[in-house]
């Protein structure tokens, strides 16, 4: 405990701050994911305060940030979407994902993988990075403009017959559930369709609009329609909020840019009672856990969702471990990557419980906190306590907000989060594969891929092919290295140290493969097709394995087939320096005895050649 409040002022000045800077981001991004500004209020306040409590990072700072918002936005537009666009009733199915994803970085963290979290390319980290910049930069758009397509009522009215065949659909299907659609009797069906009003047909148009409207590819549709009808003073808001974020920094960047303009932006728009558009109602009080998650659980309506929850937990991981080690950077101590992923998952699953979006390790909230004196966990607790406070004592003054001033701080969020670094590599990166007449880089390809995956299509499913593309661009390099540099040669030439006086008589019956290399999927055509290169004329092949640390079942069987092949051409091979890896591969499937005899395993090339000399 001591420790714990060794440096009270220092931590409090730093969880004080930085819980200041994450309150503007808190409210965008939660506004941003689709559930409303207190979701992202929830979703730092819980997060913060108990991944710094059971984390293992000291100093780190956690809330909502721009990759977990821009994966949890797909999770809820989903989910309402099957929930015919009611909040209310996707809400419980949204959270069980959300709840289920902080789960499983709890099982990550005690399953001790976060020390391989590392191991992920940096060109699929870089196209992720910079296609979430610019997801959250086109999704903006509208709400900077003050456009909502669900408000254009020329708009939604395109949206009505097909709103009107969706509500027949539903009464069908709810006959067909009750047993009374039958072909004599569609009076029933009739009387049902009656009774749909058109404020029913509105609520569905405005769903459809609201749907057709969303995400990268939706807002490109409407913009030629939104540009048409720019609410200017939203968009003054906007464009105000953004000068002052890069502006002020100049000034200073002591106190945090972003809140300074959250201050001014929305207090000139309140104070002059201008027309703008306010962010949703945060409620006041205490949050109160969503008790719909268990009651209203069914295992069929989040199924096609694991795949998603386990995205947002591995990408939180990623998230928060890279924080970590910027933090790291930063005090010159060592984080406990598990414990973190423990401490993330707590606090995203309790967030889950009261509602909250769910978060990672924010890089610029922590570094904020370590410069302003953060030094221990406690920090990461009162920057969630003072969330809370703010939640409590100011809810009603943060709901007048005005909607706009978010939107222009998330547009600086999208600029920011891109990454410029692996950008600017492009020109410089080495062109290693040939595409037609085109040469590119493997790393810029597998960046531009996951890039554009991720904005068009679907940022989860981005990052698996870029994973597997990644993964198999890196076999490709390992077998072609592997395959260059092995050899086969007789003695005449050039040879390893310690076959030079070599007798004279033996060269031309005796030749030397020499493996540089792991023998892997990668690599056995390679290697099958160098072995078939031995004459006939041979008598024995010496086979030199000190450099082969490793094989997996791919080369096992390639050497099996070599080994049979040898022995079929009556040539008798010998290894020597068999390592153990893969002399354990080989007795795995009994290579060793019956096709490599163990009196034709050396240790080392001086008895392998005395043998010869002996045999002969």
């Amino acid at each position: 405990m001591g420790k714990l409040f060794s440096n009270i002022k220092g931590d409090a000045f730093g969880g004080i701050t930085a819980g200041i800077v994450a309150l503007p981001l808190a409210l965008a991004f939660g506004v941003s994911s689709g559930l409303g500004p207190s979701a992202g209020l929830y979703g730092a306040i819980f997060l913060s305060f108990f991944a710094a409590l059971f984390g293992g990072t000291n100093t780190q700072i956690s809330g909502p940030t721009a990759p977990m918002t821009a994966v949890s936005m797909v999770v809820i537009a989903g989910i309402i979407a099957v929930n015919d666009g009611d909040i209310e009733k996707a809400l419980p199915a949204i959270l069980i994902v959300f709840l289920l994803a902080g789960l499983m970085q709890v099982g990550l963290g005690i399953l001790g993988l976060g020390k391989y979290i590392k191991y992920i390319p940096y060109p699929v980290v870089s196209g992720f990075m910079t296609a979430i910049g610019v997801i959250i930069l086109i999704t903006q758009v509208l709400p900077s403009i003050g456009y909502y397509p669900k408000e254009d009522t020329e708009f939604v009215s395109q949206f009505k017959p097909k709103a009107q065949e969706l509500i027949l659909e539903n009464i069908l299907k709810e006959e067909a559930g009750e047993g009374i659609l039958v072909l004599e009797n569609f009076k029933e069906t009739i009387n049902r369709a009656q009774f749909t009003s058109e404020i029913d047909i509105l609520k569905e148009s405005k769903t459809l609009a609201k749907n057709e409207a969303s995400g990268v590819l939706g807002t490109i549709k409407v913009l030629p329609r939104a540009l048409q009808n720019v609410n200017w003073l939203e968009l003054m808001l906007a464009l105000a909020t953004i000068f002052i974020i890069y502006g002020f920094k100049r000034i200073t960047t002591k106190i945090p840019s972003t809140l300074i303009a959250l201050v001014v932006v929305s207090g000139v728009a309140i104070a002059f009672g201008l027309n703008y558009r306010p962010i949703e109602q945060i409620p006041s009080g205490i949050p109160m856990p969503n008790m719909a998650i268990f009651t209203n659980f069914s295992l069929a309506g989040i199924t096609p969702y694991i795949f998603t929850a386990l995205t947002l937990a591995l990408l939180g991981a990623i998230d928060s471990l890279l924080t970590s080690v910027v933090a790291d950077n930063m005090t010159k101590t060592k984080h406990k990557p598990n414990k973190e992923l423990i401490g993330q998952g707590i606090g995203n699953s309790i967030g889950a419980l009261f509602g909250g979006i769910p978060g990672a390790g924010a890089t610029i909230r922590t570094v904020v906190n370590i410069n302003s004196g953060g030094k221990t966990k406690l920090s990461g607790m009162i920057s969630g306590i003072m969330l809370f406070i703010i939640l409590i004592g100011l809810g009603p003054i943060a709901s007048k907000i005005p909607a706009a001033v978010l939107a222009g701080i998330l547009i600086t969020v999208g600029i920011g989060v891109m990454d410029y670094k692996g950008l600017k590599a492009i020109p410089s990166l080495p062109k290693d594969i040939k595409m037609g007449p085109l040469k590119l880089s493997s790393e810029v390809l597998i960046m531009i891929i996951v890039l554009l995956l991720s904005t068009f299509w679907n940022l989860v499913y981005a990052v698996g092919i870029g994973l597997v593309i990644a993964s198999l661009m890196f076999m490709k390099k390992i077998g072609d290295l592997t395959a260059a540099r092995s050899d086969i040669k007789s003695l005449k030439e050039e040879a390893w140290k310690d076959e030079i006086g070599f007798p004279e008589e033996l060269k031309e019956n005796v030749f030397i493969k020499h493996i540089k290399g792991p023998l892997f999927f990668g690599s056995t055509s390679e290697f099958q097709s160098l072995a078939a290169q031995i004459p006939t004329t041979a008598s024995t092949v010496i086979i030199r394995l000190d450099r082969m640390q490793y094989m997996d079942q791919s080369g096992l069987y390639a050497m099996e087939d070599v080994l049979q092949e040898l022995n079929k051409n009556k040539i008798m091979p010998l290894f020597v320096d068999l390592l153990d890896q893969p002399k354990y591969m080989m007795e795995r499937i009994d290579i060793i005895p019956d096709l490599m005899p163990r009196e034709h395993i050396f240790e080392n090339f001086k008895d392998c050649i005395n043998w010869i000399k002996n045999q002969h």
